[in-house]
C-alpha cells in the first residue's frame, strides 16, 4: 500500500486550496510498532509520545492553528490495566516535561474528554496545563483523553437539557451552532483534515460531530514512524482535495 490512501476528488494543481487550519490525528499503531520489533507495548506508546512532539512542532511551523490528537478513548478502559497505567504515566510525563516548553512556544493546551474515572493527580495535572497556557494563541493542542465522540454529543445534550429544565433555554433555540459550541471540542473550529495512521480505515468514535465534513486521510505507517515529512505529505494531499460540503465542486 502507498503511504497515503488516494482521494477520488483531487483538484487541479493550479487550484490548490489553502492549508488546513485544524488537523486532527488518530495516533494508531504504537502497539503493533513495538510488537514488530519484539518490544513491550509500553515502549511503543513511549515512542508515540516522541512522534507527538514532532507533530506539534511541525504543525506550529507549518501554520496549523489547531491540532487535535486522540490519546486515550473511553473504550481504552477495556485494555489490560498495565497498559492503561502506562498510558496515564505517559500523559504525566508529557505534561511535566513539555509544559514549560510548550507554554514558551505559545501553545495552548486543552484536554478534552470526560473527567469521570480520572484520578485526582491527573485532574490536577490537566487543570494546571490548561490554566497555565490558556492565553497562548500560536497553536491550540487538543488532547482527547478519556474521550469518545458519542459521549461528547451526549454530554452536550445533557447540558442543554439541564438548561431547558432550569428555564434558561427554550428547546426551539437549540440548533447546530449551539451544539457545536457545547461539545468538548467546541473551542476549536471544525477540523479540516482527520488523519489516521496504521492503515486502519475507521474513525473509532473520534470527533463525530465536528468532523462531519472533514477530509479523511489514512496513512499506511504506524504512529511512532510519523514525521514532519509525513505531515507535509498529508497537507499537500489535502490541498489537492475538492471540498464540496454537499454542493457542487469547482
Amino acid at each position: 500500500m502507498s503511504e497515503l490512501q488516494p482521494s477520488s476528488n483531487n483538484a487541479d494543481v493550479a487550484t490548490l486550496r489553502s492549508p488546513p487550519r485544524h488537523i486532527a490525528i488518530i495516533m494508531d499503531g504504537n502497539g503493533r510498532w513495538a510488537k514488530a520489533r519484539g518490544l513491550p507495548r509500553a515502549l511503543g506508546h513511549k515512542e508515540g509520545v516522541e512522534a507527538l512532539r514532532r507533530a506539534v512542532e511541525a504543525s506550529r511551523d507549518l501554520g496549523v492553528t489547531h491540532l487535535s490528537v486522540y490519546a486515550f478513548s473511553t473504550e481504552n478502559w477495556n485494555r489490560p490495566q498495565t497498559e492503561i497505567d502506562a498510558l496515564f504515566d505517559l500523559l504525566r510525563v508529557f505534561v511535566r516535561r513539555d509544559l514549560a516548553r510548550l507554554h514558551k512556544d505559545g501553545v495552548r493546551i486543552r484536554i478534552i474528554g470526560s473527567r469521570i474515572g480520572l484520578s485526582d493527580d491527573i485532574l490536577s495535572l490537566i487543570d494546571e496545563a490548561m490554566a497555565k497556557t490558556k492565553d497562548n494563541t500560536r497553536l491550540t493542542l487538543n488532547i482527547a483523553f478519556n474521550y469518545g465522540g458519542r459521549g461528547e454529543i451526549v454530554a452536550a445534550m445533557q447540558q442543554m437539557a439541564r438548561a431547558v429544565e432550569a428555564g434558561q433555554l427554550k428547546s426551539d433555540q437549540i440548533d447546530e451552532a449551539m451544539v457545536s459550541r457545547m461539545v468538548w471540542s467546541g473551542e476549536s473550529p471544525d477540523p479540516d483534515l482527520v488523519i489516521r495512521t496504521s492503515g486502519e480505515l475507521r474513525l473509532s468514535n473520534f470527533l463525530l460531530w465536528s468532523g462531519a465534513y472533514a477530509e479523511l486521510m489514512f496513512m499506511d505507517l504506524w504512529w511512532p514512524d510519523f514525521t514532519r515529512e509525513s505531515l507535509e505529505k498529508a497537507i499537500d494531499a489535502y490541498r489537492r482535495r475538492d471540498r464540496r460540503f454537499g454542493g457542487l465542486g469547482a
